[in-house]
């Protein structure tokens, strides 16, 4: 995102450390004068907030509401309950309505409200306006900065209304087209107008793009803006007035935290919005306990399947050596199942209504897997140990991979369907299941083959 010449972080880091340590502040204040933007945001993030805040108000006014405007909202979130009243205001009123929100959502109620109340009429009034959509909706996500135009104008009409407004914007290059009552037409390029007829009407040369609905999850919204180079995309109410657009950047980053978040969730935790380094003791234990305790009691179902067949097992010792083998090729399909249909669900090729053909489908490919598998489980089974334990091995790794492929392929759109995270219904979730499932399929295969 940001080019600088190259710079050590280690030595430049350690510096800063030792200026907040000594209290050199005249020093501190020198090395951050040579920091580019981006060197500034890496360095800043990866201290304790405390320390963060002290270099913040190192800063001039100009770099430091810069700065503010491109950290993350938890982190400007944490930069906020150490900073002085006015200085938090002033930053607060700079940010774009879109990342003001995103603040407010990190911020207690009562610190919100006094930030709101520091506002003027026309910023609470553009910040209200994403407040009323849902979180993760694309009213939340769009900004209200763009340009707009009615049909019934020339383009010389045009070109004199909207040059005082270029340099108030910079989502200026396309024009939103709208009727009297603010209904979406279309749009028109800033550098088509440049080369028309003064007298040609503005509905001569208006064109349809794609539009996303102010209540439409943003990340739904984003994919498509992105994967037709919408540089803008019109953002309207139930009534089709256009109330917004969301600019091909902000969509980026949308995808780009989805992705991460789905990331984190896929391995039972939750995503860390600042360095690893910079990040409290507290925020990252946080991070992983709840998953972790989620994980121990689904882990319990294990332990009551081993109690049952607790009997089959002392009859037959050898079984036990092979549960690690059952349980992870069991959960190693249903992951994988899971993480292929979560991607097509994120790329719109699978959608909840195709859950059966999903399911039908991965019992299909569950079975394939199970067979090769199993056929050289039975093999080296039968020859290590006994026809019946490659008997044992062999079905249940046929009947096991279908059950976790089948589960691991539903569990996503299941989730989808409720209108949760695919991801938060996939991998810890699944594994745990699965490990369930399989030690009961292994040893109810055992009891069938063995008759006790």
């Amino acid at each position: 995102m940001f080019t600088f010449e190259y710079v050590d972080f280690s030595t430049t880091s350690q510096e800063i450390r030792n200026c907040l340590a000594t209290e050199d502040f005249q020093r501190l204040a020198t090395t951050l004068r040579g920091l580019e933007l981006g060197q500034l945001i890496e360095q800043f993030e990866s201290l304790k907030i405390a320390d963060a805040a002290i270099l913040y108000r190192m800063l001039d006014k100009d770099r430091s509401l810069e700065l503010f405007q491109n950290l993350d909202a938890p982190v400007q979130a944490e930069l906020i309950k150490t900073l002085q009243q006015a200085t938090v205001v002033e930053a607060f009123a700079a940010l774009e309505p879109a990342d003001r929100v995103s603040l407010l959502d990190e911020l207690p109620a009562t610190v919100a409200t006094q930030l709101l109340a520091g506002l003027d009429k026309q910023q609470r009034q553009a910040t209200g306006v994403l407040l009323g959509y849902r979180d993760s909706s694309v009213g939340r996500g769009m900004t209200t900065q763009f340009i707009s135009t009615h049909p019934e104008l020339t383009v010389g009409q045009v070109l004199n209304c909207i040059t005082p407004q270029l340099n108030a914007t910079e989502h200026c290059h396309l024009i939103m087209v709208v009727d009297r009552t603010r209904r979406f037409i279309g749009a028109v390029r800033l550098a088509d107008l440049l080369g028309q007829p003064q007298d040609l009407l503005i509905s001569n040369i208006a064109f349809e793009i794609p539009t996303a609905q102010a209540s439409e999850p943003d990340t739904e919204a984003a994919r498509r803006a992105v994967e037709r180079h919408l540089d803008l995309m019109p953002v309207l109410d139930n009534e089709g007035r256009l109330i917004g657009v969301l600019p091909l950047g902000e969509a980026i980053d949308l995808l780009e935290d989805a992705e991460e978040l789905r990331t984190a969730r896929s391995a039972g935790s939750e995503p860390l919005y600042r360095p690893y380094l910079g990040t409290p003791l507290r925020k990252l234990v946080r991070a992983r306990v709840v998953w972790l305790l989620v994980l121990a009691v689904g882990a319990t179902l294990t332990v009551q399947v081993l109690a049952t067949f607790e009997q089959t097992l002392e009859s037959m010792v050898v079984l036990s050596l092979f549960i690690p083998l059952i349980v992870g090729i069991g959960g190693n399909t249903g992951n994988q199942a899971a993480t292929t249909v979560t991607r097509a669900l994120a790329m719109g090729d699978v959608r909840v209504s195709d859950l059966g053909r999903v399911m039908f489908r991965e019992v299909r490919i569950g079975a394939m897997l199970g067979l090769c598998l199993g056929a050289i489980g039975f093999l080296i089974a039968s020859v290590v140990f006994e026809l019946e334990v490659g008997m044992i091995i062999g079905m249940t790794l046929v009947a096991l991979c279908s059950i976790a492929a089948a589960v691991g392929g539903a569990m996503p759109i299941i989730g989808k369907f409720f209108k949760a995270d695919p991801a938060v219904f996939s991998n810890p979730f699944i594994s745990t299941f699965v490990d369930a499932a399989g030690l009961i399929v292994y040893l109810s295969v055992a009891v069938l083959v063995l008759g006790r």
